[in-house]
């Protein structure tokens, strides 16, 4: 082994990314030993699935990182990680991050918006006018080390840290303790809206690698990151996809969920939860095919969300069963409960990369809002739609921000999506019902346009994402 590298992976995407991909497996071939950092509660579970010579799992003291958040100046941090997520710059479309500035507000009392949140809107306009003060912000945040991963440091002496955020999550704390120990360090982009609604670093980064020439434009001039330093890769985690790795045959996957192999599957992903309620739009695809409004014969597959296992709120928790009564009440209508791979990884797991390909190649029509899965679902040529039903009043409970789900349709990744034509918006059970026919009766319709959507969103659409995305990682190794 010539070079070691750190692999942060807290959070399931991370584990899809590096793991289920040919990123790890190419820097293994290439002589690099890598040591996934994870959940203390699933490295041996890790280790047990994925563990091969030259790949080490540790835990990556997740609960350590935790309470150093909240006993160590949290207020501070708090306030340094909400100016981060809020404070790109002008350049780029801001509205998710706006939509966070509301929800904060709406969901505080009126001491903290008065002594907190009103003068960080002074900061806020300061970050997206200068440069200066976004990297100046990175710089104040570097002050907050915990230096819990010095013995793993000593122990292994890495050339390269990677995270799979840019100091968005806990990972800040490893990024920071690797720059002040001048170890070079790389962000991957695993998630589509992750460069528009994070924004700015939570530590001083080197390298990023990312989906796209649109995520790449985020990073540049969201948030000042150099642009010879940030790479196109793609995303690995949808190689898969693409080689059909996963995905199952069409009668054992209607088998598994007691489907009718004769009728036409609508598949309906939940997402935006904590926004505003899935639950209208699920209601009107089940009145829609329950008076006969679907001219064939179909039936709903429903994916819960991996929120809707939270117990607080629990208004996540009620929408969950209410969907449930709603399986029992419409024999045409079954459940996907997303697999939990444990501890702070929760629902994300990626343990079920083959159900979820599964229900967006065998679908005839798929429904979400405008989650990510408008992206996978495009790389399965499946047809689309983007619903969104609005609830009076949201969630309706107090305290709680509601955003009317037609009033994100211009956030980042939204707005994308509609200016590709990839896709319907059903913005009424009229509408859902008369893109649901249209698509039923002829699946290749905006078939030229969702291509045209993944070439522009995932760059590559040939399998090889892992592979550039290990070459590029390993050029980045071979440097120093």
């Amino acid at each position: 082994m010539t070079k070691t590298v750190f692999i942060s992976a807290d959070h399931g995407m991370a584990i899809i990314y590096f793991l289920q991909s040919d990123v790890v497996t190419n820097m293994l071939a290439a002589g690099v030993r890598v040591v996934l950092l994870t959940d203390d509660e699933i490295v041996e579970r890790i280790d047990a699935t994925f563990g091969r010579e030259g790949l080490v799992i540790e835990g990556l003291k997740i609960s350590q990182a935790n309470h150093y958040a909240q006993k160590h100046h949290p207020r501070i941090q708090w306030l340094l990680a909400y100016l981060r997520r809020v404070g790109s710059s002008w350049r780029i479309n801001t509205q998710a991050q706006d939509s966070h500035i509301f929800e904060v507000w709406k969901e505080n009392g009126l001491k903290f918006k008065l002594g907190v949140l009103m003068p960080a809107a002074v900061a806020i306009l300061a970050l997206r006018a200068s440069a200066q003060a976004r990297k100046l912000l990175v710089k104040l945040q570097t002050k907050f080390d915990p230096g819990i991963y010095q013995d793993i440091f000593d122990k292994y002496q890495p050339s390269l840290v990677i995270a799979s955020t840019a100091g968005w999550r806990l990972d800040r704390y490893l990024l920071r303790e690797a720059n002040r120990l001048g170890i070079e360090t790389m962000a991957c982009i695993v998630g589509w809206d992750n460069p528009s609604s994070y924004a700015i670093p939570g530590a001083p980064i080197d390298w990023a690698t990312c989906w796209s020439q649109q995520q790449k434009r985020e990073l540049v001039d969201g948030a000042d990151w150099r642009p010879d330093r940030v790479n196109i890769g793609g995303i690995p985690s949808y190689d898969g996809y693409v080689r059909n790795l996963w995905k199952m045959q069409r009668d054992v996957y209607f088998a598994l969920h007691g489907l009718d192999t004769k009728k036409k599957l609508i598949a309906y992903a939940c997402s935006f939860v904590h926004f505003a309620p899935n639950y209208p739009n699920i209601l009107a695809i089940a009145e829609l095919i329950g008076r006969g409004s679907i001219e064939q014969d179909a039936q709903l597959l429903i994916r819960l969300h991996p929120s809707h296992f939270q117990n607080k709120p629990a208004i996540f928790a009620k929408e969950r069963e209410q969907i449930f009564e709603l399986e029992s009440t419409y024999p045409f209508i079954h459940v996907v409960r997303p697999k939990a791979l444990g501890g702070s990884l929760g629902y994300y797991g990626g343990e079920d990369m083959d159900e979820k390909s599964s229900m967006m190649a065998h679908a005839d029509v798929f429904v979400t809002v405008y989650s990510t899965m408008v992206v996978e679902t495009a790389v399965h040529d499946t047809p689309i739609i983007a619903a969104v039903i609005d609830t009076p009043g949201g969630w309706n409970m107090p305290g709680k921000f509601s955003l009317p789900l037609k009033e994100i349709g211009d956030w980042p990744t939204h707005q994308r999506f509609r200016d590709a034509k990839a896709g319907k918006v059903a913005e009424n059970s009229e509408q859902l019902g008369a893109a649901i026919n249209l698509y039923l009766n002829d699946r290749t319709i905006d078939g030229a346009e969702r291509r045209a959507f993944i070439e522009e969103e995932i760059t590559y659409v040939d399998g090889t994402s892992g592979q550039r995305t290990a070459d590029f990682i390993l050029r980045v190794l071979n440097r120093s």
